[in-house]
């Protein structure tokens, strides 16, 4: 016979709601979003990207991270695309020229998924200088 079994049970009922509070926490005490943000594209539908739409989402940090390292470290400035366009490495000058600009493009996306990317501790956003 179990004379604390009140102890017990209360014990663990706030162990399993202890362990159990990070799967329900988000949905009922988080912001409710659940459809990612729709991007604003560039205004002129004839401008190209560095990659394909699919191949920047999946890997644009990537790609500006090899720029980082490509001008920083070896001295490049430009980079020859597969189409053989040639671009200039530069996520203020290449990127933001066709984006809207750090808040309405970058910020959209990083805050719905709750990341802070380290590009903007160096660099600005040309649209917002005063």
């Amino acid at each position: 016979m179990i004379y604390d079994k009140g102890k017990i049970f209360a014990g663990l009922a706030i162990f399993v709601g202890l362990v159990a509070s990070p799967f329900w926490y988000n949905p009922v005490f988080g912001t409710g979003a659940t459809e990612p943000p729709k991007l604003k594209l560039p205004a002129d539908p004839a401008a190209k990207c560095v990659l394909p739409k699919d191949q920047m989402r999946a890997s644009h940090m990537q790609v500006i991270y090899d720029w980082r390292e490509t001008v920083v470290r070896g001295g490049g400035r430009t980079v020859r695309l597969a189409d053989g366009r040639e671009m200039k490495m530069s996520l203020s000058n290449t990127c933001l020229a066709c984006h809207e600009g750090k808040k309405e493009f970058c910020d959209t996306c990083h805050g719905y998924l709750a990341v802070r990317p380290f590009c903007w501790d160096c660099h600005f956003d040309p649209k917002e200088q005063v």
